[in-house]
């Protein structure tokens, strides 16, 4: 069972600064072990884009040897403003010493299905073979009906227990086609970081957090890793024995 830490921050400033910290701790102990080590995390869209490219420019590491990967995305033209890959693309590439090379992307013109065994075929390049793939870090989010990547309440992804990468068509937040890492991949990975900022969110996590609803995003425990909720005080407030940082 993972271990789950539930942490708050005065703002979001701080809560960067601490994701930052974790980041560049993981990496540098990946990233120590020398030779060929690559360190893999896996990106969310939303919010957490702007924060990541301001606060991961504070770290020290040896960004050559990072690969970003995609815990869902959206399947549309790179050019799209609704496409992942993009938002990540045009925040970090001006702020991080990093190439367009470094970021594994889905094809977006195969058809949703195609797109997502495209997908599980560049992920396992970076994977010993046969082995389900663990990531160093996945960073998450938490949508106001408890979905984390394109895993929705009630929708049969969320029972698939072989697949790594599966596709959805029948998003029920546009758009409707998507690829998403499913359980086995998130319960596999070394460290997952939910980030939840503003008190839009504060209802979904006392429902995950404080009464503990079987929510998607509360199905993520790693079998072998941890699992750290990163909130601000506006996101925490309905969990009321939570002291900020």
């Amino acid at each position: 069972m993972a271990s789950k830490v539930i942490s708050v921050y005065e703002n979001t400033q701080k809560l960067g600064a601490e994701l930052a910290k974790n980041l560049s701790e993981l990496a540098n102990d990946v990233l120590g072990d020398g030779g060929n080590a690559v360190f893999k995390i896996g990106l969310s869209g939303g919010s957490v884009v702007s924060l990541l490219s301001e606060y991961l420019a504070k770290v020290e590491t040896d960004w050559s040897k990072w690969r970003f990967f995609f815990c869902d995305e959206r399947l549309v033209d790179f050019n799209d403003p609704e496409s992942t890959y993009a938002q990540y693309r045009d925040k970090f590439i001006s702020n991080l010493p990093i190439s367009e090379d470094q970021f594994i992307k889905i094809n977006p013109q195969l058809s949703v299905d195609e797109a997502a065994k495209d997908y599980i075929q560049k992920i396992s390049v970076y994977f010993a073979p046969y082995d389900l793939p663990r990531f160093d870090a996945l960073i998450l989010g938490v949508g106001p009906d408890g979905h984390t990547c394109s895993l929705f309440p009630g929708h049969k992804l969320c029972e698939e227990t072989s697949v790594w990468v599966a596709p959805i068509s029948d998003s029920p937040k546009p758009p409707p086609n998507r690829i998403t890492f499913t359980f086995p991949i998130l319960n596999n990975a070394r460290y997952c970081a939910f980030i939840a900022t503003g008190s839009s969110k504060a209802d979904i996590l006392k429902r995950i957090l404080k009464d503990g609803e079987p929510l998607p995003a509360n199905c993520v425990q790693p079998v072998n890793g941890s699992v750290q909720w990163l909130l601000d005080e506006a996101a925490a407030k309905l969990l009321q024995e939570e002291t900020s940082l």
